[in-house]
């Protein structure tokens, strides 16, 4: 059996991370990249979204696949950056939930003794993993791959992994509850919780009040934004110091001007509590 045909082709909602990894290659190549992922073009290539994606059909699409992009390129930028913090603090153990093709256990560079759990289903790590012997790729740290689905008892499949919940962890779901329904995200949180020693870290993607409306309504079926079911609560802060976390949110025009990369136009609507969180375990 030849390498390429040891995993499946990308479908359902796995498939949007080999698109996330075509636009941190696009970002890759820029001179005033805020991030530079050198796995992301050959996953996106393995994919079949490289060296191009076919341009949509429509303005409207245009536009929403350039707005899903310019958010997935500020969150990378976001959660590089917590994380960074979060071993700076002490922390070594981290785990990516939806882990998708995360290349952060190769490009980024980690304290002696840190653990990196990557969680996902079978299918796209072995997708991964078939790239990443193909590239040669040398992870800068531990990496502990957990083959289970979120819908089931994954955090038993992590104890068994090696995780220890006595110990702080930051936990990433980068991309991924905007996907879950309202129930599953609260219980996902609450999993969370309880393997979350004191000083654990989290980062959080969460989909904006009214973007399902604005850019899920009209996508092109199998596209990410076909697939959104959940938004934020409009108070996440509190929301989440209800699961036992001291939080701060932050828009992504927020952060893109912070990153130097403002947004070109000016907000079309009230600015309200953004979908970028960082919490602390207290």
């Amino acid at each position: 059996m030849t390498d390429e045909r040891e995993w499946e082709q990308p479908s359902g909602v796995w498939a949007t991370a080999v698109g996330v990894a075509r636009v941190r290659a696009l970002e890759t190549e820029r001179e005033d990249a805020l991030f530079r992922d050198p796995l992301a073009r050959a996953f996106a290539a393995a994919g079949g979204l490289w060296p191009s994606s076919p341009p949509p059909d429509d303005e409207a699409a245009r536009r929403r696949r350039s707005a899903v992009s310019f958010s997935v390129v500020v969150r990378t930028r976001f959660l590089d950056d917590l994380l960074r913090q979060a071993s700076a603090s002490g922390v070594r153990q981290v785990v990516l939930l939806g882990a998708g093709m995360d290349s952060r256990a190769f490009r980024m560079d980690w304290p002696e003794g840190t653990r990196l759990f990557e969680v996902d289903t079978a299918a796209p790590l072995d997708f991964k993993a078939s790239v990443l012997r193909r590239e040669r790729a040398v992870a800068r740290c531990e990496r502990i791959t957990v083959a289970v689905d979120l819908r089931e008892d994954w955090p038993g499949a992590l104890a068994a992994a090696g995780h220890d919940p006595a110990m702080p962890t930051v936990w990433i779901a980068e991309g991924l509850l905007i996907y879950l329904p309202g129930d599953a995200v609260e219980l996902l949180l609450a999993r969370i919780g309880a393997r979350s020693a004191a000083g654990s870290r989290m980062g959080l993607t969460l989909g904006s009040r009214g973007v399902i409306e604005r850019f899920g309504a009209g996508a092109e079926p199998g596209s990410a934004a076909s697939l959104w079911v959940s938004e934020m609560p409009d108070d996440p802060v509190g929301w989440l110091a209800g699961h036992g976390w001291e939080a701060e949110s932050h828009t992504l025009r927020e952060r893109a001007a912070a990153y130097g990369r403002p947004f070109g136009t000016p907000p079309q609507r009230e600015e309200r509590p953004g979908g970028l969180i960082s919490a602390v375990r207290q």
